[in-house]
């Protein structure tokens, strides 16, 4: 599809939106219409997730793509009627006797544009939310994992009408132009780097967009914390999908002493996690050659200066895509591996004795998608949130507040803008319409001009009353 084919696709969307938009009923139907397709093509789905991958286990695509989104639908369809509801407020009392609410109310045909390493929930999810909100929509997913991509369009475009949802497919040319199309708003996901051509792309038309971004999510472990758990939790978080998810932890900060032991429970866990790696098919490959040489350059660069890198496990074939899981110790900032997010198996350790120390590291640099904070002192954790930002945050594990349906998820800055999931996801595809309703008789018709003696008093009287 060209540029003009979209723009003309867009248009028919918003065409057909201005003559009918979706009401609750129609929202509802396409949310079970969604639900039934995904459910009755999961294994295609799965199927060609695996291509793109070469290999990733069926039961992750299962429990950390195809159920949220599915729980994601269910939560939307039985909250909808709730959301959209018209909200009453207290009105301003020299407005009186006015009453006002504010309503929700769809923007239009959107854009949403998928990312490679969760295809199916990256693209699928934004969607959900759009639906809920009452707008019609067109999906571009991401062209680096092609196979994912042509299933879902293939599913979304025989189940949907062209003017209310399409699915379109195509290489970085067409993103380009998908950026810059003039929806009434934009959900983009994907690198900071990408995020930024994203928005320059859409500020002429002067779109508004969601990002959902990514960066470098630290977890930081305090040393009274079990090391054995915390390994536990990161490694496991960090290890799906061989790291390439938006949240991964991408470094940790403990101190110094915590060192041998956290890489022995690593080691121990790798094995536990997925014995004989090389021949594991629990075990994700990295999604394309270029990133798997990309992750290679950054050990390079690393060990160049001075990084201590260990392999945690004892087989390290020479196959494509197959990247075992490895720490890295002595890092600086210099190195390459710190200063952009890794999206693999590679875990960066920096030792830092104190919980004020790794505070200020962290604040320091752009701020996370993610915070991890190991610790069970109550005292030390709210001061921790009080003195940190960063998109979300999971005390004494990782990944997992993604899952929460009623709490917003979102970066921060550098890691993204606006947020989606639940409730605010639906408020995300929306309009909140402020409405004021006047009656027949109102004190502010006695504060037009002429501006008599009696109307100056009047205004004096309000200001004083008015005055903190």
């Amino acid at each position: 599809m060209n540029k003009t084919e979209l723009h003309a696709l867009l248009e028919k969307q918003q065409s057909a939106f201005k003559k009918s938009p979706p009401n609750i009923k129609t929202r509802l139907d396409s949310l079970k219409t969604l639900s039934d397709i995904v459910e009755q093509n999961k294994d295609k789905l799965i199927d060609a997730v695996y291509k793109d991958f070469g290999v990733r286990a069926r039961e992750e695509t299962l429990f950390l793509e195809i159920f949220p989104l599915q729980d994601e639908i269910r939560h939307a369809m039985k909250n909808l009627r709730s959301w959209a509801k018209r909200r009453h407020v207290q009105g301003a009392w020299f407005l009186l006797p006015s009453s006002a609410y504010y309503q929700y109310q769809p923007l239009g045909s959107v854009g949403i544009m998928g990312a490679w390493n969760y295809q199916i929930l990256l693209t699928l999810s934004p969607l959900v939310d759009a639906i809920a909100a009452g707008n019609h929509a067109i999906l571009k997913p991401s062209e680096i994992a092609p196979e994912s991509a042509e299933v879902i369009k293939k599913l979304i475009n025989s189940n949907f009408p062209e003017e209310y949802i399409h699915c379109v497919t195509g290489d970085a040319e067409l993103a380009k132009d998908f950026s810059s199309t003039p929806f009434d708003h934009l959900f983009f996901t994907g690198s900071t780097k990408i995020g930024k051509l994203v928005m320059a792309a859409a500020a002429p038309n002067l779109t508004p967009v969601t990002l959902e971004l990514g960066g470098k999510s630290p977890a930081v472990i305090h040393n009274s914390y079990s090391v054995k758990l915390a390994a536990k939790r990161i490694m496991a978080g960090k290890l799906f999908n061989c790291g390439q998810t938006c949240v991964a932890t991408d470094y940790v900060i403990m101190p110094n002493a915590m060192n041998r032991e956290f890489e022995n429970e690593a080691r121990k866990l790798l094995e536990n996690f997925y014995p004989d790696i090389s021949e594991n098919e629990q075990y994700s490959r990295i999604i394309n050659s270029g990133h798997f040489e990309r992750l290679n350059s950054l050990l390079k660069d690393a060990q160049e200066k001075g990084a201590r890198i260990v392999e945690l496990s004892d087989i390290n074939l020479d196959k494509p895509k197959l990247m075992t899981p490895k720490l890295v110790f002595n890092v600086s900032d210099e190195m390459e591996l710190m200063q952009e997010e890794i999206f693999g198996p590679v875990l960066p350790v920096v030792n830092l004795e104190t919980i004020e120390e790794a505070v200020e590291y962290v604040n320091e640099r752009p701020k996370p998608l993610a915070l991890y904070y190991f610790d069970n002192k109550k005292s030390r954790i709210n001061w921790l949130l009080r003195n940190t930002l960063s998109g979300g945050v999971t005390i004494n594990d990782t990944l997992y507040h993604l899952a929460q349906h009623n709490l917003p998820f979102g970066g921060v800055g550098a890691s993204g803008m606006g947020h989606y999931h639940g409730f605010d996801g639906f408020k995300t595809f929306s309009k909140k319409r402020a409405v004021m309703y006047q009656k027949n008789f109102a004190v502010s018709d006695y504060l037009h001009p002429p501006f008599t003696d009696l109307k100056k008093r009047l205004i004096n009287i309000l200001g004083r009353i008015t005055k903190v």
